[in-house]
């Protein structure tokens, strides 16, 4: 029998975090009797008086939200690291290894209208949210090893407000996730002399089979070793190892492109949605000096499988022992790519 990989189980190697994830695309035939999440596709209103995220309202700390016109960033009111804490006690047993942490956390909102996400906004909305993101990680990366900026859309997600918003949050260390990709790119460059992301993306723009939508400086593309079904990357097509390094015209394609990714999510399956995404780029600090192997980029981590009501669910096998998906990773590219450019809730208004 000849191997068909969209018809028999096998594993795809992720060399950024140096592990394995099983590929089984025969089981999306099966059918699904299990949980279905409901759908949220009213956007509600332009203005919320209850949201605290909304110009004008109060939030729950008393603080007054400005009338803001354009973005908007505070400092968390319950933020997951505070800036000055105490440290905690040292021990010398490797079993309970405990240290402290510093670290702010903020909010942005991206748009002062309730109803709106990045798919709805303007090229020039979206191009205000980057800029404020550069400057936040300008500010951010001074004090800080990592700076996190990141945004969990929908309810699936987490999301316990629906504002157009992200959050930033920076730290005194490396976290996990970034600690082992600092390892493997660094290693790759060592061994191969370029940035593994960026023989990557050269690679991947040779197949074609699984990017989504390209132009002349950012590829979205599904890769080959993604885990969530729709999970997508964002990547530069020139060396660029931290968002502040963006050109303005890299910021112009850069927000038109986030906002066709995002609107061919929402015409999958005719709803806002949901995701988590984020940035990762070379780390901040005296310590990360030499980062000549880190290639800035992106990543949407959207959990719908099968339709608007039916989710990826990580549980059994796949927290006990290795990740795994059912549509492979050209499937998934196929399918979007196939979405229209255009929003279907703003089709009839052309």
């Amino acid at each position: 029998m000849e191997f068909n990989s969209s018809e028999h189980p096998h594993k795809r190697y992720n060399p950024l975090k140096g592990d394995w994830i099983l590929v089984s695309p025969h089981r999306i035939k099966r059918p699904w009797d299990g949980q279905s999440e409901s759908v949220y596709s009213d956007m509600g209103p332009e203005f919320d008086p209850t949201n605290p995220l909304c110009p004008g309202v109060v939030r729950s700390n008393g603080i007054l939200t400005p009338v803001y016109k354009s973005t908007y960033v505070f400092t968390n009111d319950f933020p997951a690291m505070l800036e000055d804490t105490p440290i905690p006690p040292q021990s010398d047993d490797p079993l309970f290894r405990i240290e402290g942490v510093r670290g702010t956390c903020r909010v942005m909102c991206f748009h002062p209208k309730s109803n709106v996400t990045i798919a709805l906004m303007t090229i020039d909305e979206i191009v205000t949210v980057i800029t404020s993101w550069i400057k936040q990680f300008e500010e951010l990366g001074k004090t800080y090893t990592w700076v996190q900026i990141f945004e969990n859309k929908g309810t699936i997600m987490g999301c316990s407000n629906h504002h157009p918003h992200c959050q930033i949050w920076a730290c005194s260390f490396l976290p996990n996730e970034p600690y082992i990709k600092n390892i493997n790119q660094r290693e790759y460059l060592e061994k191969y002399g370029r940035p593994m992301l960026m023989d990557y993306v050269e690679r991947e723009l040779k197949a074609k089979v699984r990017i989504v939508i390209e132009n002349q400086n950012w590829v979205v593309l599904v890769p080959f070793w993604a885990l969530w079904p729709y999970e997508t990357m964002v990547l530069p097509k020139r060396h660029i190892k931290r968002i502040n390094e963006i050109t303005d015209d890299e910021q112009i394609t850069l927000a038109s492109i986030m906002k066709i990714l995002t609107t061919k999510y929402d015409n999958m399956f005719k709803t806002s949605f949901p995701y988590s995404m984020g940035w990762h780029g070379a780390p901040t600090g005296p310590l990360y000096e030499n980062n000549d192997h880190w290639v800035f980029h992106g990543i949407y981590l959207p959990p719908l499988l099968r339709s608007a009501t039916v989710k990826k669910f990580i549980s059994g096998f796949e927290l006990l022992a290795q990740c795994q998906r059912d549509l492979t990773a050209e499937q998934a590219a196929e399918r979007l790519r196939s979405q229209s450019h255009d929003h279907y809730l703003q089709e009839n208004q052309k």
